[in-house]
């Protein structure tokens, strides 16, 4: 009997396996903009033109890292889909798009339908949390490329905004103030150098005095949706500009919505940094210019406003739970 594509280490039965076990999470997403359920080649998603006048298109891309070894050394996987969600809808709604629609794409070395389930799992809690619908997908089997228990995942957002309502940052000027919300840990950012001074250090199982929570639980926190967030914030006040804090940190992804003839004075002793960046500084001996280009440092959304709307701001963040401080202004 010739060689087979099992044979080769790629199952489709096990494919097969993980839609039928998805299409439910899936479906639990749906609103009514989606047609068709999930299995054509193409998603298909309709636009209430009744809705809206002047519709702009906003899309965005991303994975999540290297945070992926963890949750596979713990093998934990209903957070990463949730991670990611997260951070697709953060990057469109700092744009001031409404999120509509979320595609995922997982690759493994090897096919489990259950690990597969639980990915899929997280994108459907992080999809009805910020009601997104998630409308189709491409799971691939990819031995070879990737080790038998690893796999990678990325996602696609795709939302709408009203053109005249696009928040791009041209309106910022000289002393408009940065607000900074916090953020929940790392978020996806900064693990392959996090991963590399601490797991020479500890084990994920381990808990420092400095921690809560075993290092692994730490590291597993989930990455913060700042939808609601920035929604109750455009709807109050003339918001200036948005930056959602990833790779690159507090200056490199805010100086991406500052216009070029203006800068950014940080004033780094304005709120506490979580344990967690201290421990990673701390066992790398990190310099601290290096610790502000990669990680988020505890602020995870940076809100620029008038100066006369500081105060409202902070009000209207503490109002849902979420911990503003003012981190800086720009000169």
């Amino acid at each position: 009997m010739g060689i087979s594509y099992k044979d080769a280490g790629v199952n489709i039965q096990a494919g097969e396996n993980t839609v039928d076990r998805i299409k439910a999470l899936a479906k639990s997403t749906f609103n009514n903009n989606v047609l068709h359920g999930i299995g054509h080649f193409g998603a298909f998603y309709k636009i209430d033109l009744n809705k809206w006048k002047h519709p702009v298109l906003v899309s965005s891309v991303d994975g999540v890292g290297t945070k992926i070894k963890i949750a596979i050394a713990l093998d934990k996987h209903d957070t990463i889909g949730q991670d990611l969600v997260n951070h697709c809808v953060n990057d469109i709604a700092v744009c001031g798009a409404e999120p509509q629609y979320f595609m995922d794409y997982i690759a493994f070395g090897k096919l489990i339908p259950e690990k597969a389930e639980q990915i899929i799992k997280g994108f459907s809690i992080a999809c009805k949390e910020n009601n997104v619908a998630l409308i189709g997908g491409e799971t691939a089997e990819m031995p070879g490329l990737y080790a038998e228990n690893e796999y990678d995942v990325a996602g696609t957002i795709v939302g709408l905004v009203e053109q005249e309502k696009i928040i791009d940052g041209k309106s910022v000027t000289k002393g408009d103030m940065l607000i900074g919300f916090s953020s929940n840990g790392l978020h996806t950012n900064g693990y392959s150098l996090a991963r590399k001074v601490l797991l020479n250090k500890y084990k994920l199982d381990d808990k420092p005095e400095e921690l809560n929570l075993t290092l692994g639980e730490e590291l597993l926190k989930i990455h913060k949706s700042y939808l609601p967030l920035i929604n109750l914030l455009k709807e109050n006040i003339s918001i200036k500009a948005f930056s959602h804090i990833t790779g690159g940190g507090i200056i490199g992804n805010t100086k991406r919505v500052i216009p070029e003839n203006l800068k950014m004075k940080i004033d780094w002793n304005s709120w506490e940094v979580p344990a967690i960046f201290e421990l990673i500084q701390k066992a790398g001996e990190i310099e601290d210019n290096e610790m502000r280009e990669v990680f988020n440092l505890g602020i995870g959304l940076v809100a620029i406003v008038n100066k006369n709307d500081v105060d409202k701001t902070l009000t209207l963040g503490k109002s849902i739970g979420e911990t503003g401080f003012v981190i800086g202004e720009i000169t």
